[in-house]
């Protein structure tokens, strides 16, 4: 029987990620448990329809006293954790952006029976999010800011496609937020179905230029470059975001 396996049922008493309540005991390893698990919902992520990222490097934060109880569980405790940690993302159909980090640590501005649980998304605690587009089976990252799809060969990304334009569309891409905008095309351009001029351009959405869809996906990776963009066209993505464009 693990350390936690005895506390399976008071695993449901969520802990504030920051600060939690006091225990006149003392922290006990399910409080631990429980604050993790808390984390772990917290700061979810949905990058798109079928992931949700969860963070993969945990450091909590324990009294003085409830550091020392703690460390006399050695290895164990971090074991039992990492377990519960990967079990409850199992359950929840979370996926970790690198191997999972947990850390014990002293905090002495903690007093008795609190605790405080930071964590991180990512290789080296951070994460950042790539553009892609899916056609006919492919993926294109957006490695500009501004990428120009069409049937010409002057096209970023060329489709053939005989009912689309040279230089049909392009997609605006700030490393977080992006725009679709027609380039005065002869057949017009669709987002989701519904004839756009530009647009905030969602994660998982479709554009439809001739017969082709165009599907746009946000994914998550440890250091992507991100692509340089004019304050104009980024003042534009937010605007359009914020319901300021036009369709």
């Amino acid at each position: 029987m693990g350390l936690l396996d005895s506390f399976e049922k008071g695993l449901e008493r969520a802990v504030n990620s920051a600060f939690a309540k006091t225990f006149r005991s003392g922290i006990q390893p399910v409080e631990i448990a429980a604050a993790l698990r808390s984390e772990l919902d917290k700061k979810a992520a949905v990058v798109s329809r079928d992931r949700i990222l969860a963070p993969n490097t945990f450091t909590v934060r324990l009294s003085p006293a409830d550091e020392e109880n703690m460390a006399r569980l050695g290895g164990a405790l971090t074991h039992e954790l990492d377990t519960l940690v990967h079990q409850h993302a199992k359950a929840q159909g979370y996926s970790f952006p690198g191997p999972v980090s947990i850390t014990v640590t002293r905090d002495e501005q903690l007093s008795t029976g609190t605790l405080r649980v930071d964590s991180a998304t990512g290789q080296g605690g951070s994460v950042s999010w790539r553009g892609v587009v899916d056609i006919a089976g492919k993926r294109h990252p957006l490695v500009k800011a501004r990428t120009v799809i069409g049937r010409g060969s002057d096209a970023d990304i060329t489709i053939a496609d005989a009912g689309t334009s040279r230089r049909h569309v392009e997609i605006l891409w700030d490393g977080t937020r992006a725009m679709v905008r027609d380039m005065n095309s002869t057949n017009g351009t669709k987002l989701d179905g519904n004839k756009v001029t530009e647009a905030a351009l969602p994660p998982d959405s479709t554009v439809t230029i001739g017969r082709t869809d165009i599907v746009f996906h946000v994914i998550a990776q440890s250091a992507p470059p991100k692509p340089t963009m004019s304050a104009d066209d980024a003042t534009r993505i937010f605007d359009i975001r914020d319901g300021g464009g036009s369709a």
